[in-house]
């Protein structure tokens, strides 16, 4: 093991937060985020993620007018319960307000529901699809979705499991088809446009 490797095998979330926040100042082109112990690099979107997320941000305001879907990865949350990790997520629902006063890296208490849209790059596979659902999971955050463009589908995890590692429950399907995201979320989608936004 290198010295560089066995230092970030040993950072704290404090340094983390200082080079988090250093990097931010220097460039919006990459995000970090700290899972299971490791910083991990979240690059640029591209317009078909955005558009994603823009019709997710749509469909919850014309059905849940009392909540945000706070979008676009500017928001971090503190995923304590997973070895105190930090991420950014593609879009967080929650009550409108809920992040005021909380700065860079928020507290999870109040999130409904934390969405991820992959991006077509070598991590996705163990971000996105591994490692989220035990971070939010371990967070609390009651139900988790994955919009995964290379399958063709989204999934919807629920009840969280804090301290087995995941979610209970998961649901998944293709797009095209309807699916239900369950309460607290309690939001109908028509998937049916992610088709517009696939490779």
């Amino acid at each position: 093991m290198t010295v560089m490797a066995e230092r970030m095998s040993q950072m704290t979330v404090e340094e983390f937060e200082k080079i988090a926040k250093f990097a931010a100042a220097e460039s919006d082109a990459v995000g970090f985020e700290f899972i299971d112990g490791r910083i991990e690099v979240k690059g640029v979107t591209d317009g078909d993620h955005s558009e994603i997320v823009r019709w997710l941000q749509k469909r919850c305001m014309q059905t849940r007018a009392d909540l945000w879907l706070y979008a676009g990865g500017e928001l971090g949350l503190k995923v304590e319960g997973y070895r105190k990790g930090r991420a950014k997520p593609d879009a967080v629902l929650a009550a409108d307000g809920n992040f005021a006063g909380q700065g860079d890296w928020a507290s999870p208490q109040g999130v409904l529901m934390t969405v991820e849209v992959t991006s077509y790059d070598s991590d996705t596979d163990r971000r996105d699809r591994k490692e989220k659902p035990v971070a939010y999971a371990g967070a609390g955050i009651p139900v988790y979705l994955l919009v995964d463009r290379e399958a063709g589908a989204v999934t919807v995890f629920s009840a969280p499991d804090p301290e087995g590692g995941g979610y209970r429950d998961s649901h998944t399907v293709k797009f095209g088809e309807m699916l239900m995201l369950p309460d607290p979320v309690g939001i109908e989608l028509d998937t049916e446009v992610l088709q517009n936004y696939v490779r």
